[in-house]
C-alpha cells in the first residue's frame, strides 16, 4: 500500500498541483514549499563546482574602475548605486535582487564566484548571463569590482555616482 501511494498517488497529486495552477507564479505570491532551500542549495553547489579559483585579470585599480563603469551601465537597474533606493524594476522582482550598496558585506564574494554569476546568470531570478554580451576581460573586471566593493580604490565610488549627461 505504501509503494502504491509513493509511486502512483504522490506523482499524480504533484502533477495536479502543477497542472491546475496551484503553484504561486506571481512575484507577490507566497514562496513554494522548500523553494528557497532547493534553489539555494542547487545554485551554491553548481557555483562551487564550476567557479574559477584564480582570476584571469588582477584587481588592479584600472580593472576595478573599468568594472565599476560596466556595473553602472549594466547592473544598477536591479542592484542599485551607493545611496540610492531600489528601482521600480528591483522592487517588482522575486526573489529581490541584492542591493550591493545597502549592506557592505553583501557581494564581497570570491572573484571566481562573482565571475560565474555574471557570466552565466541565475535561472528564474531575473539575473541574466553576460557571457554573450561582454568580453572575458569585461566579465572579470565587473567581478573584481564586486569582490572588492568594500575597499574601492580612490575615484571609483565617484565614477559610480557622478552625473552622466544624457545622450
Amino acid at each position: 500500500m505504501g509503494m502504491i501511494l509513493g509511486w502512483v498517488v504522490a506523482p499524480v497529486l504533484l502533477f495536479a498541483y502543477l497542472r491546475f495552477g496551484y503553484v504561486p507564479m506571481s512575484v507577490n505570491g507566497p514562496a513554494i514549499p522548500f523553494e528557497q532551500l532547493l534553489a539555494g542549495t542547487a545554485i551554491q553547489a553548481r557555483i562551487a563546482r564550476e567557479a574559477p579559483t584564480q582570476a584571469a585579470f588582477p584587481a588592479s585599480p584600472e580593472n576595478v574602475l573599468a568594472g565599476a563603469k560596466l556595473y553602472r551601465e549594466h547592473c544598477t537597474e536591479c542592484h542599485g548605486l551607493p545611496g540610492s533606493v531600489p528601482t521600480f524594476a528591483a522592487k517588482g522582482m522575486f526573489p529581490p535582487p541584492p542591493q550591493f550598496f545597502e549592506h557592505k558585506g553583501m557581494g564581497n564574494d570570491p572573484v571566481g564566484q562573482n565571475y560565474w554569476i555574471v557570466a552565466n546568470g541565475i535561472r528564474l531570478t531575473g539575473m541574466p548571463g553576460y557571457r554573450e554580451s561582454l568580453t572575458d576581460q569585461q566579465l572579470w573586471q565587473v567581478s573584481q569590482f564586486l569582490s572588492h566593493r568594500g575597499q574601492l580604490p580612490a575615484g571609483v565610488e565617484t565614477a559610480l555616482t557622478e552625473v552622466v549627461p544624457a545622450k
